[in-house]
């Protein structure tokens, strides 16, 4: 590919102003490569033709740039606005894009009605009636339906059922409809349920509260003690909702935006908080094609998010954004008013963070682990390790430990179809010097494989190690004193800066390390092999130091059960007396025979 000029270059750079703006970059069939916005265009425009210290991405896209142009803005939200449009214009190739081809969903009230009705809605807002939303998913929008209807009785029917109706329907009979499709209530009295729905749904609770409050005072003091009962009846479903369903001491709308990445594919979860109440989430995929971080990848995202959705006045994000000023700035001349972004939070915003999280990462796992994906990796791989044959069996090994306490080795199977969680085993790693990551590679791979084949844990085509040569080498000498040479045996080490998709393949009988491309679907699977290995390991590592750390040392002496180890502590006051007490003093404690003792005094003074 033709590179930019040296001389264009440099008259590109003595044109550039230091000033807020916009560059978009060409290639030479005058396709968009890259839209950016810039606080200096000057700058950020310097920053791209450095020497040295791109990254690797970066540098393969500016292979390819042969025009770059600039438009200069007065401030940096101007800039960030004129960006997200020029990105949904022109549609470049290495912009962070989160497209979102779906409708979302809204309540309709239907005003061009005599009686209104409520009802789901999706579509352009162009007929007439009042459109409250919009909602994260058609499930908010029909969990909010059910509870209005259990506080105020107004009609979701459609209009066709509610001409050809001659007697009233099942939702009357159960109290969730007035019937007004046969007179059975008065265009004034349903235009007042009408009213009290649009209050509730737009968060006015404390008001239609105060509301109900003054018509069941009315109509006491009128002596009209029907209606002073339902309007009773309709205040204690409304504070029944409320004391049900707020979330926090806040009724401030707050989304809480999650990203988390895995096996080269970013996802940023989002949940909804309004008026206290979690509306639903959504989570949205980008495929980094240049060196993002999860928060460029989240900065990228917010303008867009919200040049089409409403505004909370809250934002909790993780990770933090560094620019999370620019964008407060931008998104308060959209909206009008002030918004905060935070990521240091706690209590109930803590949670709802670790909610969201969670969601990512369970879409993320359930994505990864799609037949397809994992089919296309499965191919890619065995083109990248020369294996012709179908492969039925790889596993990956990783070791976990604090500082080489209760040292924890997992193994994870993957098969034709996916993970095998069934054939998942941890090995708790004995007698080794702390730290000593190779001889736990060593005893676990002995450990795994001294009794050869059997039916339930078959010899792997392909087996994985957390780790760089020295771990390669550990597994290659084991598997051959046990006459496994076969087995294809790869090492997975970290790359520079320990970023995924820089990952590094050390291959047994090769001497220099493979290089996947970071969008290889073949580096993708040795990922999701690699992280769950490692997921395995500090489970049962973590679970393993805590039995260690609440473990009595009594509990490992023969003949010593919980009744004599009870007596012993209650006698001496605590463990450290009884390590320092004699055989003497041990044998007076009842229950404690003087061969007890004896066993006792060894077992804690031994070694």
């Amino acid at each position: 590919m033709t590179d930019v000029p040296e001389m264009d270059r440099r008259q590109l750079l003595k044109r550039a102003r230091n000033v807020p703006g916009v560059y978009v970059m060409f290639d030479e069939k005058d396709d968009c490569l890259y839209v950016g916005k810039a606080k200096s265009l000057k700058n950020r425009l310097s920053s791209y033709f450095r020497k040295t210290g791109l990254p690797a991405k970066t540098a393969h896209m500016m292979e390819r740039v042969c025009r770059i142009d600039t438009h200069l803005t007065h401030t940096e939200s101007e800039a960030l606005l004129l960006e997200i449009n020029l990105i949904k214009e022109l549609k470049p190739r290495y912009n962070v894009v989160f497209r979102d081809d779906r409708t979302y969903p809204y309540i309709r009230v239907g005003t061009d009605h005599q009686f209104p009705g409520l009802g789901f809605y999706r579509g352009n807002r162009k007929g007439p009636g009042r459109y409250l939303g919009p909602f994260s998913s058609a499930g908010a929008v029909r969990a909010s339906l059910t509870m209005v209807q259990k506080v105020i009785p107004v009609r979701q029917c459609e209009d066709s059922y509610f001409r050809n109706r001659s007697r009233p329907c099942l939702q009357h009979q159960i109290g969730r409809c007035t019937a007004p499709c046969v007179g059975f209530i008065e265009p004034g009295a349903y235009d007042e349920d009408v009213t009290q729905t649009l209050m509730l749904l737009e968060g006015k609770d404390a008001a239609l509260g105060d509301r109900l409050t003054r018509k069941m005072e009315i109509a006491s003091t009128a002596l009209d003690f029907e209606n002073a009962a339902l309007w009773r009846d309709r205040l204690q479903s409304l504070r029944q909702l409320q004391s049900g369903q707020v979330l926090s001491g806040t009724r401030q709308d707050v989304d809480v935006i999650v990203g988390v990445e895995q096996s080269g594919v970013v996802c940023l979860s989002v949940m909804s908080i309004r008026n206290g109440q979690n509306t639903g989430g959504r989570q949205y995929l980008h495929r980094p094609r240049l060196d993002e971080s999860l928060a460029q990848v989240l900065e990228a995202f917010l303008p867009q998010y919200y040049l089409v959705r409403p505004i909370p006045r809250e934002i909790v994000v993780a990770p933090a954004v560094t620019s999370a000023q620019t964008i407060v700035d931008f998104l308060a001349e959209q909206c009008g008013r002030q918004v905060m972004i935070k990521s240091k939070v706690r209590s109930v915003r803590a949670r709802w963070l670790e909610t969201t999280r969670a969601n990512a990462l369970d879409y993320l796992a359930r994505l990864l682990s799609g037949d397809e994906m994992y089919q296309k990796g499965l191919a890619a791989l065995a083109v990248t390790l020369g294996i012709t044959t179908p492969m039925t069996r790889l596993e990956c090994y990783d070791v976990s430990h604090t500082q080489g306490e209760a040292a924890m080795g997992s193994c994870v199977v993957f098969d034709a179809s996916g993970a095998a969680r069934d054939q998942y085993r941890r090995f708790s790693l004995r007698d080794i010097r702390p730290g000593d990551d190779y001889a736990g590679m060593d005893q676990m791979l002995r450990r795994r494989f001294r009794g050869g084949a059997s039916a339930d844990m078959a010899v792997p085509d392909v087996l994985l190690i957390d780790g760089g040569r020295g771990q390669l080498n550990v597994a290659v000498n084991v598997l051959n004193e046990l006459s496994l040479g076969s087995v294809r045996v790869m090492g997975v080490a970290k790359g520079r800066d320990r970023k995924p998709g820089r990952e590094r393949l050390y291959l047994s009988g090769r001497r220099s390390p493979v290089v996947l491309d970071p969008t290889s679907p073949a580096l993708h699977l040795v990922q999701q092999m690699r992280d769950e290995a490692h997921r395995f390991a500090i489970s049962g590592h973590r679970a393993k130091r805590g039995r260690a750390r609440t473990t009595s040392p009594l509990e490992g002496i023969p003949g010593v059960g919980s009744i004599r180890r009870r007596a012993l502590l209650r006698h001496f006051g605590g463990l450290r007396q009884v390590r320092s007490a004699g055989i003497d003093d041990l044998s007076r404690v009842s229950g404690i025979s003087r061969p007890i003792a004896q066993r006792v005094y060894d077992y804690l003074h031994q070694g």
